[in-house]
């Protein structure tokens, strides 16, 4: 199992701060019968996956993210529904966003690009000529998430980056790039004010991500569950604009 989930995201792939943080991050060792897949390693999802019966818990954030020499009762808790019940943590981040069919070639299939291209960190690609607050709706809807967008203009190219891509650096490779519109979450003041014409669509962090989590199950050759397990995040309109979708 671990060699083909290298194949489907080499580790070569990630970021050279990320390389410690990918991987077999938690191994009870053991035959792998049956996997859940999730984005991220809550107690909720732990538990789910006790509930299914999963020796191999899959997901793209580490449940521990920093170098740790005490371990809080907070992760001793999560790590304990891990340990009883068998359950093995393999974490796969920045080298599934770049890998091929990773998260952001999924993120642009959702979204409907043509003509994909890589651009570093994303991906690029053609929409139908459209207006960004028509896109952005059609964000929303694809994705399932309520979406913050600044910019409206005519949209033509878009850049994707799952996550959190939404910052000056990545505002500037899409501008560089030719982009009219970028995607991805977390949007920062200082891609508000260096966006210039590039508008930009918030979808947030889990919902840019999730999809190709979703999609992984169905490139796994045993029995996989997948938990969702979106945040919480309730939204108050009080400008009567369209801010948010």
């Amino acid at each position: 199992m671990i060699a083909l989930l290298e194949d489907i995201a080499p580790p070569e792939l990630a970021y050279e701060s990320d390389r410690d943080r990918i991987g077999l991050v938690l191994d009870r060792g053991g035959n792998v019968n049956k996997v859940a897949v999730a984005l991220d390693v809550t107690d909720y999802v732990l538990e789910e996956a006790a509930r299914a019966e999963a020796d191999l818990l899959i997901t793209h954030h580490t449940p521990i993210y920093h170098p740790i020499h005490r371990i809080s009762k907070t992760l001793s808790d999560s790590l304990k529904i891990a340990l009883e019940s068998e359950i093995s943590i393999y974490t796969m981040h920045t080298n599934y966003d770049r890998a091929e069919g990773g998260v952001n070639d999924v993120l642009a299939e959702v979204l409907e690009l043509q003509d994909v291209e890589e651009l570093e960190p994303g991906r690029i690609g053609r929409i139908d000529h459209q207006m960004t607050s028509t896109f952005a709706e059609f964000v929303a809807q694809k994705l399932n998430v309520s979406v913050r967008w600044i910019g409206e203009r005519e949209i033509e190219t878009v850049m994707v980056i799952g996550g959190s891509g939404l910052n000056g650096e990545f505002v500037k490779t899409a501008i560089d790039g030719g982009a009219d519109a970028l995607v991805s979450g977390e949007m920062r003041h200082d891609a508000i004010r260096s966006a210039q014409n590039l508008a930009l669509i918030d979808a947030t962090h889990y919902a840019t991500e999730n999809p190709a989590m979703q999609r992984l199950c169905d490139r796994l050759p045993v029995e996989s569950v997948f938990i969702e397990h979106a945040p919480d995040v309730q939204v108050v309109d009080n400008t009567r604009m369209a801010w948010y979708a």
